[in-house]
């Protein structure tokens, strides 16, 4: 979870993450909700690709040959899967303490990850087949210069994948008043007037040469647990193309 260009970073939440650091790879710890939403958002991730290069969807490895790169990746819990899935992985993220965790663990784990801190429109990244930023874009101050690097980082003919929480009722009372009350999320993680709307994001897609995709919604039942739904009150997911 970081941030993108200089004027979109915020001090105040690169550091909130970066305390994070050490305890980010710790399924029971304060990232429990990441662990738990990883794999909601790569089985979204998994068929948007297959979709998108009309792969076959029994492929182990269907990002071989092409580059992926993960803005506000924190200590990589989505940097390792894509590189499992054949990608060669770049992450980019605000807090230096993320990064360090993230090279540890990569390196622990055998999987070779290029992990970059700062800037991700300063780094100079271009030409990625993949470009995904995950429950981020809620964290920026300037959402259109970060929805424009994101682009700019984008190959021609690439795919990008964004999600990050809706500004509804619901997400007030349970992602912000709820969760981290509760102690299921750490305090200050959210910000509700920060969050943005499918319609908001699509319009600040449009303005950077994008077309967004039907989103769909992460939810949360007691049976299922988190779980892509036509819900999208809480959470959502999308892809998003050149136009």
């Amino acid at each position: 979870m970081a941030i993108a260009t200089t004027a979109t970073i915020r001090p105040e939440e690169a550091a909130h993450f970066g305390k994070l650091a050490a305890d980010w790879w710790d399924p029971k710890g304060a990232s429990a909700m990441l662990h738990r939403l990883n794999p909601v958002r790569l089985g979204f991730v998994r068929d948007a690709i297959d979709a998108h290069w009309q792969g076959d969807s029994r492929a182990a490895k269907p990002l071989a040959g092409k580059r992926a790169l993960d803005v506000g990746c924190g200590a990589g819990l989505l940097c390792e899967p894509l590189a499992r899935l054949g990608a060669e992985v770049t992450g980019v993220d605000a807090a230096e303490e993320n990064v360090a965790a993230a090279r540890l663990h990569a390196g622990g784990a055998g999987l070779t990850i290029a992990y970059r801190h700062g800037d991700v429109a300063e780094l100079g990244l271009t030409g990625f087949d993949l470009v995904t930023a995950m429950e981020v874009i809620e964290h920026v101050a300037d959402k259109a210069a970060f929805v424009r690097a994101l682009s700019g980082a984008l190959a021609a003919d690439g795919l990008m994948v964004l999600s990050t929480p809706n500004r509804t009722p619901q997400s007030r009372l349970l992602l912000v008043e709820g969760a981290e009350r509760l102690g299921a999320i750490p305090r200050g993680t959210h910000h509700w007037d920060d969050f943005v709307t499918p319609e908001e994001l699509s319009a600040l897609l449009t303005e950077a040469n994008l077309i967004m995709g039907e989103p769909r919604g992460i939810a949360w039942s007691p049976g299922k647990g988190l779980h892509l739904s036509d819900n999208l009150a809480l959470n959502y997911i999308v892809t998003a193309t050149r136009s």
